[in-house]
């Protein structure tokens, strides 16, 4: 009862984490993994469903996978992940060609789905599985980087987002099941540990128990992880950011200078209308702090057009972008979504002046960016070898800490004359040459101290 399984991997690392999850699972169940669906007896798309963009992407790929099952060797086409616990009931009926779908609590019934075990079509639950050490995974990013769920869903409201009400309340895994993991990972060769949640800030701080101090905890205890050299962390939210925090992001060995905080916007309005429980006043005060720490890269995400933004909101927000220099910054247009309080709000903004805005913010921070990065050149920085470049056949390529995977700049390598590429998941000293806004290239120093990785049995999705 073995089958070929094909996995897409649709939108942010939490839901690639809970692709690892099934490929685990996946593989204690002997099934093989194929690299393209056309080799698959079964193929599995795990859905995003945050905001339009996203849903548009998972249907056209649903659709797209569709055409195996129908023409080739596809026996059976399964959805899980966001989509499916949104819009799985409703989805049955107008996508017959899904076989099974299974929401975000229910996705380790994936070995039952893959075999045609399980009697019905929709497996849909409230909430969100979170897993534990105990879990098998399979490690999907290259190198020697492994993304850590360190919780699962979130308590907060904001008016714009339906992650509550698809992933479900917070709740945090304890600190010795996240540090046994790190720890076995880091023993076959994870070099860099990103730990993730939805609001990581507020790890520890759950509805059944509240530990203020959960995330320094966990922090200080993985200090202590032989073999781990980085530890970066994403989603760091502006409340809950405590001094103690602040501090190690300073001072540790291995907590990298490197917050990525979505801010959403700064004028005041617009704060209270997105129900964020912050005001500018105090948003503006983290920021400052933050920038005492030296070398801190601070990266943002910001949503342009929200309802009720009038040009002098804007203005306030491309005015304080310009002032604060942020390293990196995403920008992304708002997008209605049913079921939340932003999207039954007069005076929504036209999509035409929603695309200005965005357009204005990133050519703004592209200038920032470049000359950022062009302060580069001339310094030594250790790197992280990811391998080969996508771009790029015959180069390779790392991050230096400043760069998380996939949504930040590369550092592209280049050897002195006979010198070797390294292998991936090496950290090597780097002496930086050319600057784009972006990424960098640099030339690999010889007396580069080397920490090789284990053997490399991770795959790609």
């Amino acid at each position: 009862m073995t089958k070929r399984v094909h996995l897409i991997s649709l939108g942010c690392p939490k839901n690639r984490l809970d692709s690892e999850i099934m490929l685990g699972v996946l593989g204690e169940g002997g099934h093989t993994l194929v690299s393209e669906p056309e080799d698959a007896d079964v193929i599995v798309v795990n859905t995003c469903a945050f905001i339009e963009a996203a849903k548009k992407e998972s249907l056209e790929t649903i659709l797209e996978m569709a055409q195996h099952k129908e023409g080739g060797r596809a026996q059976r086409l399964i959805v899980t992940g966001c989509l499916a616990q949104r819009y799985g009931a409703e989805l049955k009926d107008s996508l017959p060609e899904v076989d099974t779908f299974l929401g975000t609590s229910e996705f380790r019934r994936i070995g039952d789905a893959v075999t045609g075990d399980l009697p019905d079509r929709t497996y849909i639950q409230e909430g969100s599985y979170l897993y534990s050490n105990a879990d098998a995974r399979t490690n999907t990013v290259r190198g020697g980087t492994a993304y850590v769920k360190i919780a699962e869903g979130c308590n907060r409201t904001c008016s714009f987002c339906i992650i509550p009400k698809i992933r479900g309340q917070q709740n945090s895994r304890p600190v010795e099941d996240v540090y046994a993991e790190i720890t076995r990972l880091a023993a076959a060769g994870v070099r860099e540990a990103i730990l993730i949640a939805q609001d990581l800030t507020s790890y520890g701080i759950d509805n059944g128990s509240v530990d203020k101090r959960a995330l320094v905890k966990l922090l200080r205890r993985l200090e202590d992880v032989p073999h781990l050299e980085w530890i970066r962390m994403l989603y760091m939210y502006p409340w809950n950011f405590t001094d103690e925090l602040l501090e190690i992001v300073a001072g540790s060995d291995k907590v990298l200078p490197y917050v990525d905080m979505p801010l959403q916007h700064i004028s005041a309005p617009i704060l209270k209308a997105m129900r964020r429980n912050i005001t500018r006043q105090r948003q503006a005060d983290l920021i400052a702090r933050l920038r005492q720490v030296p070398g801190l890269v601070l990266r943002t995400t910001f949503i342009a057009g929200f309802p009720g933004e009038t040009d002098d909101d804007f203005r306030q927000l491309y005015d304080w972008v310009a002032e604060v220099e942020f390293d990196r910054v995403g920008v992304f247009t708002y997008s209605i979504e049913e079921n939340t309080g932003a999207g039954v709000m007069e005076n929504q903004v036209e999509e035409h002046v929603k695309i200005e805005r965005r357009d204005a913010l990133m050519e703004l921070q592209q200038g920032i960016s470049e000359r950022k990065t062009k302060a580069l050149v001339g310094q030594t920085m250790r790197v992280l070898v990811d391998g080969v470049s996508a771009e790029h056949e015959y180069v390779f390529e790392g991050r230096h800490y400043g760069q998380a995977p996939e949504i930040d700049g590369v550092v592209y390598l280049s050897y002195e004359d006979g010198a070797s590429p390294v292998a991936p998941g090496t950290m090597v000293n780097v002496e930086i040459s050319e600057a784009s806004a972006y990424d960098l290239v640099g030339v690999v120093l010889p007396d580069s101290p080397l920490s090789l990785a284990g053997d490399d049995v991770r795959i790609s999705l």
